[in-house]
């Protein structure tokens, strides 16, 4: 038996969402539907930081408007995962945003497949899939479920018109050391009662995984997926834009560019945007206006570029049009984004030379990552 719960939401001036939150036996989601997209004319809209966000209006068939699905991170509330909605719904995009349960993702996580077969149904039935479909997944909880949808789109050999997939602080290697802390973050509460649940907990589950690798040594593979690195040999080959931080004590940033190389060695277009200084899953908190122009930028790139390939992102687009340039892989670009802080750190210790700094409210600089072909 399903339970909807329909209320209307109205921003003044900018969009009315129908907000439907759906309660299953297995699953709990949100789906939002923008009633009209905003007008690109909207004076409400030239004033401020959204002065930046106008110039993205995306372009697309007027019954065929993109959706955005959101998968969160472990323990994710969706009050969380709304504000990262909300950035595609003023944009008139259809959004849907879920969750996976914390016991499906440590220890239960023989129900991930049906999960992400789930979640393709309800892509079907609600008659999306003929959309042009984003994922925006965040950690590795969101790319760990993420992995369940791509092997269910595999399986039953009916890929949705996938046009692109954002990674935020994902995906990241398996280590004990990550495992406690996401564990920790989850349980809250004064560290007497958090560190000793979170230890034990954290034992239990590196027991599973020692015993899932002497499975595949045995040569019984364990039949269900449990690293979101797999990724990496993921058959499809959308266009993929990885946000992620050196400050992140999750997720490191080597791993984030380990997998993204990976992903373009195998013709993938990808696009890494580093934001310095930025905690885990924090980067829209830090860098707002940065933030909501690098994924409108992706987006509307992908909707308007006629092959599967993406484009690097418009430099029209960015913050600050004089304080950025790019360097081009064949396949891979990277975009560091520097706080004024960070910045003003290096001009006072290392610079002592006559570049010029943007006193802008973000400064963007941009250096090349290496890919190995």
């Amino acid at each position: 038996m399903t339970t909807k719960f329909l209320f209307l939401k109205h921003i003044p001036d900018i969009i009315t969402i129908a907000h439907y939150r759906i309660i299953t036996k297995d699953l709990d989601y949100y789906i939002m539907f923008p009633s009209f997209p905003p007008s690109p004319k909207d004076p409400t809209l030239t004033t401020g930081s959204q002065d930046q966000r106008e110039e993205f209006v995306f372009v697309y068939k007027e019954d065929k408007r993109p959706v955005i699905v959101l998968l969160g991170w472990a323990g994710c509330q969706d009050k969380y995962l709304a504000k990262y909605s909300a950035i595609y719904e003023e944009k008139s995009c259809i959004t849907l945003r879920y969750t996976a349960p914390v016991e499906c993702l440590f220890w239960r996580r023989d129900k991930m497949p049906y999960i992400g077969k789930r979640l393709i149904q309800v892509i079907t039935d609600k008659s999306l899939d003929q959309h042009p479909i984003f994922f925006h997944v965040f950690s590795n909880g969101g790319a760990f479920l993420y992995q369940h949808v791509s092997l269910a789109m595999q399986q039953a050999n009916s890929p949705l018109k996938v046009k692109g997939v954002i990674f935020d602080s994902a995906p990241g290697e398996r280590r004990l050391t990550t495992l406690f802390k996401a564990i920790s973050a989850i349980i809250g509460g004064h560290s007497l009662t958090n560190i000793p649940m979170s230890f034990f907990i954290t034992i239990f589950l590196s027991i599973l995984w020692f015993l899932e690798v002497i499975a595949h040594a045995l040569g019984r593979g364990y039949p269900v997926q449990t690293n979101p690195i797999g990724l990496a040999e993921e058959s499809y080959s959308w266009p993929q834009l990885f946000l992620y931080s050196n400050a992140d004590t999750l997720i490191p940033a080597s791993d984030v560019e380990k997998f993204a190389s990976r992903r373009a060695e195998r013709g993938v277009r990808v696009q890494l945007v580093l934001f310095t200084n930025s905690p885990h899953v924090k980067h829209y908190a830090t860098y707002r206006d940065a933030y909501v122009n690098t994924v409108c930028s992706f987006i509307h790139e992908c909707l308007t570029s006629p092959t599967s390939e993406c484009p690097e992102l418009s430099q029209s687009h960015d913050v600050d049009n004089n304080s950025q340039s790019y360097v081009t892989m064949p396949s891979l670009t990277k975009r560091v984004t520097y706080s004024p802080s960070y910045v003003n750190e290096i001009m006072n210790n290392t610079l002592n030379t006559s570049m010029k700094f943007c006193s802008s409210e973000w400064i963007h600089l941009t250096s090349m990552f290496i890919c190995t072909k």
